[in-house]
């Protein structure tokens, strides 16, 4: 039985969840990942998995002091990547 056009199945979940840990996903998406995420109990303790690493890089990120040369250095290229307005 195939799934529903406006469900996700576990390999489209998949696809998604780097993404959908990131928050770079549409709205829609978001509600489809989660939808599968809440209903699959295989898919469950792999995004579970994913967002407890995620956590915890991005909480020992947080502690790491960047010198100051280097954010200047970052905020300068991404301001040079910036689309620009016509």
């Amino acid at each position: 039985m195939s799934e529903s056009p406006d469900r996700y199945d576990c390999a489209e979940t998949f696809r998604r969840l780097d993404d959908y840990l990131d928050r770079a996903l549409a709205p829609d998406e978001i509600e489809k990942v989660e939808e599968h995420l809440a209903r699959c109990e295989r898919c469950a303790p792999e995004f579970a998995f994913d967002a407890t690493v995620l956590r915890e890089v991005r909480a020992k990120l947080a502690r790491v002091q960047a010198p100051p040369s280097l954010l200047d250095s970052i905020r300068k290229r991404l301001a040079e990547d910036e689309p620009r307005s016509s």
